[in-house]
């Protein structure tokens, strides 16, 4: 059965993008863009197959699709810009194949002005085709939440902007065979700097709270139970909570390298919020000198390596971080994962606690970095020595909050 869609990238956008095309009776091609594209579980890859979806043989099949989705990933360079080298290399693999009236749209996290000034010259100087006249051309801000079971592909609102309103009702035709609802922006621009402001209102948001979690150590307070009583106020509020660190695969944009435009709150958030592995660290310190013990030959665990319960992604968690800096302390650190059954740290490998009770009783100090659902958090307050929870999972009292 020929695909009507085509999935280039196959990474942690690319595969929802994909599952929720299957399910929605999408004949799918997936095309990965490089070695970092994500994986299947077998039992998800047989499900999908069975219901339409394959994998490229090659990059000819582009050529047959009615419709086509760039989600390679565009992480930060040197210089702490977007790398889109795995964007232009979808783009010219793409473009030799394209054919009239095919709708393209791009899904990875761009700087706004990317879809015109960058994929458009791509597309069209590779194929001979003009965009907007022989083929349809769109941005959709790609809203994917790994694990998130309230809110899926199907009930989450997709925007799209076009590079014509021809282009816009094309791609909403096809966005709306997988959602309820397609919200139609002005332009690629407009929906550009929607994944921008989604993005950076996460993270200036967990900053301020990250900032308040400090503050309310300094001032004996408890911030959870602040933030309980704050979001009972049904306006002018939501909730986020702190946390060792902001993990995940969206990271926070300013403007400067792009527009000389630097967006100061955004700025000093990524500073507030890459200084909470540090944070972690110093109040690990306090707790075992409170103790009598110190942090040079202290045995540290850690709990829940990844940067979202209940998934084995590691992309950006803090606990590398904090991992790195209690062995610069003389820490001996191990951790526990039911994710992750094997973890380096500087290309050593750090040993894995069969079990997390008996390595919580073992540990001079255990760190509860993630919460995941299999852990019985009042079990572990009991078992562990000395407990410092980073999320405020464990029960009121039963541990020392960050």
């Amino acid at each position: 059965m020929p695909a009507d869609l085509a999935v280039i990238g196959l990474g942690h956008l690319g595969l929802p993008l994909a599952q929720a095309a299957v399910a929605a009776g999408i004949p799918t091609l997936g095309y990965k863009t490089g070695p970092e594209a994500g994986s299947l579980t077998a039992a998800e890859l047989r499900r999908m197959l069975s219901r339409g979806f394959r994998t490229a043989a090659g990059p000819a099949e582009l050529g047959r699709v009615r419709t086509a989705v760039i989600c390679a990933p565009t992480p930060r360079g040197a210089d702490g810009t977007l790398d889109l080298s795995q964007v232009e290399a979808a783009a010219r693999t793409l473009a030799a194949r394209l054919r009239p009236h095919t709708t393209v749209i791009l899904e990875s996290p761009v700087q706004p002005g990317t879809t015109e000034e960058f994929l458009r010259p791509l597309l069209e100087e590779g194929s001979g085709l003009k965009a907007g006249r022989d083929f349809h051309l769109a941005y959709s801000p790609s809203r994917v939440d790994p694990g998130n079971r309230d809110f899926t592909p199907a009930n989450t609102p997709k925007v799209i902007g076009g590079l014509t309103p021809a282009c816009t009702e094309s791609a909403a035709a096809f966005y709306s065979r997988l959602t309820d609802k397609v919200v139609r922006a002005r332009g690629p621009r407009e929906a550009e700097t929607v994944q921008l402001l989604e993005t950076n209102f996460r993270h200036v948001n967990i900053a301020l709270v990250n900032e308040m979690a400090v503050l309310c150590n300094d001032l004996g307070v408890d911030l959870w139970d602040v933030i309980r009583c704050a979001e009972t106020k049904p306006f002018g509020f939501q909730a986020f909570r702190p946390g060792p660190g902001v993990g995940g695969h969206a990271t926070p944009q300013d403007l400067h390298n792009h527009s000389g435009r630097t967006l100061r709150m955004v700025e000093l958030a990524q500073q507030v919020n890459n200084h909470m592995p540090q944070y972690v660290i110093q109040r690990a310190a306090t707790l075992l000198n409170e103790h009598g013990k110190s942090a040079r030959g202290a045995r540290v665990l850690l709990l829940g390596v990844t940067y979202k319960p209940d998934l084995a992604d590691q992309q950006g968690s803090p606990a590398q971080e904090i991992a790195i800096r209690l062995m610069e302390l003389g820490a001996s650190v191990s951790y526990h994962d039911p994710h992750v059954p094997s973890w380096s740290v500087l290309d050593r490998p750090l040993p894995r606690a069969d079990s997390f009770y008996e390595a919580a009783a073992d540990a001079d100090l255990t760190i509860l970095l993630q919460q995941h659902r299999t852990y019985d958090l009042q079990g572990l307050s009991v078992k562990a020595q000395l407990l410092l929870d980073t999320r405020g999972a464990t029960p009121t009292g039963a541990a020392h909050r960050l």
